[in-house]
């Protein structure tokens, strides 16, 4: 298979207008926006078509479905569900506040790097209901009746009884028993949401910088330039707070959608760290020089308060992206470019604590 398209300039709402790609925040008023697809993928009876204007929205009461394709579909801010082949849920309600997801079939790969306070998720997996309130990882493999958590905690009601499920535990989702699994044991699937949440995250470097450059408005004619990081952490509506800070973005040079998230950095469940716009300044880009004083005579360069920027990986970026314990690959560059499935998944890393990747589970 190859990947038939793109995200370009809007998710679910053109809030800002025929703006340039460089200067547009991504506005995502609603659960069920599709980020990427590869292979064929049906909403209702369309099937997915690129687009250069907009992207697909999974509406209410709408059914995604893959034939001999995968599905990326942003729910909450900071939540990504990933859909394997032959697979196909129901987005019974899309409001950021109170998304719920039926998993009709298939497998489905839930990646949690953040969940905001007033943002609420519910899955629906047969007789089971999922609340999911912290970061993880979660897969559903619903003619199994199995959940697997590979990082994180999941709520599970089964039946009126609800159960904690901890990493390294799945739970039947018939009969509510939990047993141990093996977080090596990975397939082809696990490995391409792997190396897409690792794109993913690569791109917030870049569009984190263009937050703190342009600001949090549509466009510099709006905002003072550079005011992230002058007024990170205040509340008023010029802060990186306002928005799209805890928002998704489109990077126009890796056509993808990244998350920004607001204040400190934060990290997803396989390890990859995702920057805020105030903190990826001090990172990855050389200040102003410094010059510290020499009496009478002024003072030089260098010194005290001096210091370099990180030096860059064959991937692009330093190799801080990733958790502090390993690096980034930088294999995966290429995997947005037309690679099939198959192909793909052969030269991915195995499975989801794999070094070669970045951070795996704990």
């Amino acid at each position: 298979m190859k990947p038939i398209w793109k995200p370009v300039l809007s998710v679910a709402v053109l809030a800002l207008g025929a703006l340039p790609a460089l200067a547009q925040p991504v506005i995502s008023a609603k659960s069920g926006v599709v980020s990427y697809v590869i292979g064929k993928v049906m909403v209702g009876d369309q099937e997915i078509k690129p687009s250069e204007t907009k992207l697909t929205e999974v509406k209410e009461n709408a059914v995604l479905r893959t034939e001999d394709g995968r599905a990326e579909v942003l729910l909450t801010l900071g939540t990504i569900l990933r859909t394997g082949e032959n697979s196909s849920f129901k987005m019974l309600t899309n409001r950021l506040i109170d998304t719920r997801v039926d998993l009709v079939s298939g497998t489905h790969i839930v990646e949690v790097a953040e969940i905001q306070k007033d943002n609420n998720l519910t899955l629906a997996v047969k007789d089971a209901t999922v609340v999911i309130t912290k970061r993880g990882l979660y897969r559903f493999d619903v003619e199994q009746s199995r959940i697997k958590v590979f990082d994180g905690v999941l709520g599970v009601t089964v039946n009126g009884q609800s159960t904690l499920v901890g990493a390294g535990k799945m739970i039947d989702t018939a009969t509510a028993q939990v047993d141990k699994f093996d977080k090596e044991a990975t397939d082809a699937l696990d490995n391409w949401a792997k190396r897409r949440a690792e794109l993913v995250a690569m791109a917030n470097a870049s569009s984190a910088k263009q937050v703190h450059d342009s600001g949090c408005g549509p466009n510099t004619n709006v905002v003072n330039s550079n005011f992230a990081a002058v007024n990170n952490g205040t509340t008023t509506t010029t802060s990186p707070c306002y928005n799209p800070c805890n928002s998704w973005r489109y990077n126009p040079w890796y056509g993808l959608i990244t998350y920004i998230p607001c204040g400190a950095n934060i990290y997803s469940p396989y390890g990859y760290r995702y920057w805020s716009p105030y903190n990826v300044m001090q990172a990855f880009y050389m200040p102003p020089p410094m010059f510290r004083g020499g009496g009478s005579g002024g003072g030089r360069m260098g010194g005290v308060g001096a210091y370099s920027g990180m030096s860059q990986t064959s991937a692009g970026y330093s190799g801080a992206m990733s958790a502090p314990s390993s690096s980034v690959s930088s294999s995966t560059a290429a995997v947005s470019s037309g690679t099939s499935v198959s192909s793909s998944a052969g030269s991915a890393s195995s499975g989801h604590g794999a070094s070669g990747g970045g951070g795996g589970h704990k």
